[in-house]
């Protein structure tokens, strides 16, 4: 496998015009060392995993590789429902894009590369303990099946960075197949600039939508594609029971992956409004509304792509009426597959939103409940789950009709737990490493075994 210095650039977005980003060198960490590397990203690039040296250096920003050409995209976006007419990346640049001997054009995302034009008074710069936060909970997320981006190594230094105290700076390299936002359309669209603005899905289209390119509707094809992609990885989030906290336009992936690791978590005690920014004040990014804001970012999305459908309202509020369907059907399947139902059943949803009012009550650990559950016994006292309510007798007779429900399916006992317990292990695994690293109750020393033991316990879902 080849070094660093012997990949395959392709680098598209460096060949749009210059008001698309701004280039930019990396600005080098100082004394830096290579903390970890996920050997499986190395090995998606078709790079040397034990090319640590080449790693270390990229990352730390102490050198660019030849046919890279590092820049800072341009963007705007909605923060907190408020517009923002000039955002970018303000610490990372892509570096430029790899092609891979299987055709896949990946993006090298460089995380706190320092100062952009786009940092506005930030510094430019990530803290090692939102980088572990990242490197970590993103290969989780792809472990359990859901879009995410990626990262391929994590870089440690000695140059100190201000927070509420100061803190070690660090870098992650972070691997997607684009990292065009939402806010990169509304960026052009509020500033008038329509030329630039179908240029950009043009370029979007070709790179990730080919099959619609020599299509008449082919804009109105790739916004459902994104509608459709949106509400389906939101209905993943809610069925592990993620929060992402910073639903901004900025932070939402053209290609419904999940982006930007910001104050994330996976919930513990069962709250259906839980929020997990502090800043949040008023609970715009709460879990149950992450549904809600999934469509309503998709609304803006759809008024910045309003210019290619002729202005036609009608267009955007047709596809938009997709959305809640895409994502009803996603999370119904996600949630009977956690409690073992394999055949859709009217009844169903009242099933469960019976479940959630008790676990809201009792405050029932989320994940904790679901791996309970394959355990259950229609005959048996079921006391391990029965422990995990308040309310036992309301408990029970959610039970009972749970019971009645599953007497419905065709397929055996073990099956069933089988095709459960596989689910709920892995969300287990994910969720811990989640709560392990909100706390950083484990030295960084132990990130590669950690990263080696996500690829084993989720490696039947990847």
């Amino acid at each position: 496998m080849p070094s660093f210095d012997h990949l395959v650039f392709d680098n598209g977005y460096a060949q749009l015009p210059e008001c698309f980003y701004s280039k930019v060198t990396p600005q080098a960490l100082g004394n830096p060392r290579l903390v970890s590397v996920n050997t499986r990203v190395a090995r998606l690039l078709d790079l040397d995993p034990d090319d640590h040296a080449g790693m270390l250096a990229v990352t730390a920003g102490q050198h660019v590789p030849a046919d890279a050409d590092p820049l800072a995209m341009v963007y705007a976006g909605h923060q907190f429902g408020v517009y923002v007419p000039r955002l970018g990346d303000g610490r990372a640049l892509l570096l430029g894009e790899v092609r891979n001997q299987q055709g896949e054009k990946w993006d090298l995302h460089l995380k706190g590369s320092g100062h952009t034009p786009y940092s506005r008074q930030g510094d430019g710069r990530a803290v090692l303990r939102s980088s572990i936060r990242e490197y970590l909970c993103s290969e989780a997320m792809f472990g359990l099946g859901i879009p995410t981006t990626r990262a391929l190594c994590l870089v440690d230094s000695e140059t100190p960075v201000q927070r509420e105290r100061m803190e070690r700076g660090a870098a992650i390299l972070r691997v997607a197949q684009s990292h065009v936002r939402f806010g990169t359309f509304e960026y052009f669209y509020y500033r008038n600039k329509h030329a630039e603005l179908k240029q950009l899905a043009d370029f979007v289209i070709a790179e990730h939508f080919p099959a619609f390119v020599n299509e008449a509707d082919c804009y109105e094809r790739f916004y459902h594609e994104v509608v459709k992609r949106t509400a389906e990885m939101i209905a993943q989030w809610q069925a592990v029971g993620f929060c992402h906290g910073v639903m901004n336009t900025d932070n939402m992936s053209i290609l419904g992956l999940t982006l930007d690791y910001g104050p994330f978590g996976f919930m513990e005690a069962f709250d259906a409004g839980h929020i997990c920014n502090h800043s949040d004040f008023q609970g715009r990014y709460a879990f149950n509304q992450q549904p809600d804001i999934g469509y309503w970012n998709c609304a803006c999305l759809g008024q910045a792509l309003s210019p290619l459908f002729n202005n036609d309202v009608d267009v955007i509020k047709g596809i938009l009426a997709q959305y809640p369907d895409a994502f009803a059907e996603t999370y119904s399947l996600l949630i009977r597959q956690k409690a073992g139902l394999a055949v859709s059943q009217k009844n169903d949803s009242s099933l469960f939103d019976q479940l959630f009012t008790l676990m809201q009550k009792s405050k029932t650990d989320y994940t904790l409940f679901f791996r309970r559950l394959c355990d259950y016994e229609p005959d048996g006292d079921n006391a391990l789950l029965r422990d995990l309510f308040v309310d036992r007798d309301a408990f029970d007779r959610w039970c009972k009709d749970y019971g009645v429900r599953l007497s419905a399916e065709s397929g055996s006992v073990s099956e069933r737990r089988r095709a459960m317990q596989q689910l709920d292990d892995n969300e287990l695994v994910a969720a811990g490493v989640s709560r392990d690293m909100v706390r950083l109750s484990i030295g960084i020393e132990h990130i590669d075994d950690i990263i080696q033991d996500l690829a084993q316990a989720l490696s039947k879902t990847a």
